[in-house]
């Protein structure tokens, strides 16, 4: 029997057990969005009230489920049947769940956040889920992120064993191709089409690189999947080295991260135990092995070539293209860089088909997307839904309009993406319609603003972290992400004239033409697309009027963190 056979016969093993033990278990949510809430505390009082008074009963610590607000989030799961999930626990509440439900069988309605029937379709009488398609997020808030055995149990590295046993390294990449899987990074280029220019560029050794620099204020969909389910990240990297055929890969995380790190290196190191990375990955010949490199937090490092100059020791700065990275990437050798969320997708194409990646989504726009829906919404936290749904259904159905107020904007795809008034809410979410009315994609940052925000003052702050993360390379980002930002404070501060508004128009337009990298190219985003709609307040600021009283030493202090914290 080949080591291929013997892990599956494995797999089974180890879901059985599995299933076994998690009969009567307590879920808890360890995340950082839980740890921030007091579930450390939480679960460290129920490691030991739980051996006094309900021994049988499983402590299972568990990554985000998505529904931030509502923690400390602990479910209940007894005789293997659903879930009772309680929010926002302390250690008073959590006892008398306890007491009531575990040993006495009554749930207690007061706390009750909502029951998950299965897995799949979690907390179905909430809007928050009922729009949701979890695909890529399936796992994550129901295993224990630190044991690779949960992993398994739930048909993780099953694509692995498939892809080395079944498929030729071509086949894998024909298949990421026939789903249409684009880059979740921001960019959307076709994650095939990137593996083959890979694997025919002449050279040795060829890299993988799997980028977690997640920088986008506001948004948490990379460091929620690596909390919560390293190892879904972990073998995408593996199957698309062995498509690509590098022998070596890198993780490339901000230091910001601790928790996500902390996680990722015990899922490599459990991987390498299961002889799942090395010399000779489950006897097949192919070796594979990753490193861990910790960023310093500098927002242009999420930019491909400043990364790699960055993983190479050097400043992180970016260099023209091409060439491009797949021909010359690290050490000038050919390399593939794909972010969290794009390698995450790879062993579900393999393991459950391209037919059901391309139920979700549209022609040109297949799967699904992680969002972090943050600002005035009723509900926020971190919602997957198929790529091609719309804004309204987003922000009106799912996270339940605005909760104080009326709706006024929402700013799309991080500090370079743009905001979008009422009027645009029917745009699919997807990356050709968004670019077309002069947003973007980013990574998955939402942030939903109500007549509150001055807009002008939004793109000031915007502008002002465009500045303070340029790499000052270029001179088209560094003098044009200043000037605007005079033009910006003086508008919100003074007043100005229409030469000022068409200056910002120039600008912007010059920036994104000239520009050497990304940041450059969209940091005019956010002063553009208020320009194009609302504008009105741009000429209020001319007069020394701010329509929302924030400019000109009006009531409402600055609070520009508060635009991604509830209200």
């Amino acid at each position: 029997m080949s080591r291929l056979d013997e892990f599956l016969q494995l797999q089974e093993q180890i879901r059985t057990r599995y299933q076994a033990k998690t009969d009567d278990a307590l879920y808890v949510g360890m995340g950082t969005c839980g740890l921030a809430a007091g579930s450390g505390e939480v679960f460290r009082f129920l490691r030991s009230y739980l051996k006094e008074r309900a021994p049988h009963v499983q402590l299972v610590p568990v990554g985000c489920i998505g529904l931030d607000e509502e923690e400390v989030l602990v479910d209940v799961q007894l005789g293997g049947k659903e879930r009772y999930s309680y929010g926002r626990m302390d250690i008073d509440r959590t006892r008398k769940v306890i007491d009531r439900h575990v040993l006495e069988g009554k749930p207690v309605e007061e706390w009750l956040v909502g029951i998950i029937p299965e897995p799949a379709k979690p907390y179905p009488d909430l809007p928050f889920y009922r729009y949701q398609q979890r695909y890529v997020f399936c796992r994550s808030g129901f295993i224990n992120p630190e044991r690779i055995e949960d992993y398994i149990a739930w048909g993780g590295y099953a694509a692995l064993v498939r892809a080395l046993r079944d498929m030729t390294p071509e086949e894998v990449i024909e298949a990421i191709s026939q789903a249409g899987l684009r880059g979740r990074g921001g960019a959307g280029f076709p994650t095939g089409r990137k593996w083959e220019l890979a694997r025919k560029s002449p050279g040795e050794p060829k890299y993988v690189v799997c980028n977690a620099d997640e920088g986008d204020p506001g948004a948490f969909m990379d460091r929620s999947l690596l909390e919560g389910d390293p190892h879904g990240v972990l073998e995408g990297l593996i199957i698309g080295a062995y498509a690509i055929g590098a022998a070596h890969g890198f993780f490339y995380v901000r230091a910001e991260y601790p928790l996500a790190i902390r996680r990722l290196k015990i899922a490599i190191n459990q991987a390498r135990r299961f002889g799942l990375l090395g010399d000779d990955i489950l006897g097949t010949g192919f070796a594979f092995d990753v490193t861990i490199k910790e960023g310093a937090g500098a927002f242009v490092c999420g930019e491909e070539t400043a990364l790699m100059a960055s993983i190479m020791g050097k400043r992180g700065m970016p260099h023209p293209r091409p060439p491009y990275p797949a021909a010359k990437g690290l050490w000038e050798q050919p390399t593939n860089i794909n972010n969290v969320e794009t390698w995450a997708n790879v062993p579900l194409i393999i393991d459950r088909g391209v037919h059901q990646f391309c139920a979700y989504g549209n022609e040109n726009n297949r799967g699904t997307k992680l969002f972090a829906i943050t600002g005035k919404t009723a509900t926020t936290g971190l919602a997957e839904v198929p790529l091609g749904m719309s804004l309204h259904t987003i922000i009106f159905k799912l996270a339940g309009g605005v909760r104080r107020g009326r709706f006024k904007a929402v700013q799309i795809g991080g500090p370079s993406g743009g905001c979008l008034p009422e009027d645009k809410l029917s745009t699919p979410v997807d990356y050709d319609a968004l670019t077309k009315v002069g947003a973007m994609m980013g990574s998955g940052g939402m942030v939903v603003l109500n007549e509150e925000t001055c807009m002008v003052d939004l793109a000031r702050f915007f502008t002002s972290f465009n500045r303070n993360e340029s790499c000052g390379k270029c001179t088209p980002c560094r003098e044009g992400t200043l000037r605007m930002l005079e033009i910006l404070e003086q508008l919100t501060t003074q007043g100005g004239s229409l030469e000022d508004l068409a200056k910002l128009e120039g600008l912007g337009q010059t920036m994104r033409l000239t520009s050497l990298c990304g940041l450059g190219q969209t940091a005019p985003n956010p002063v553009l697309s208020t320009l194009t709609y609302f504008q009105d307040e741009y000429l209020a600021h001319l007069e020394g009027r701010c329509p929302a009283g924030v400019c000109f030493g009006g009531v409402k202090e600055r609070k520009e963190e508060a635009l991604w914290a509830s209200p």
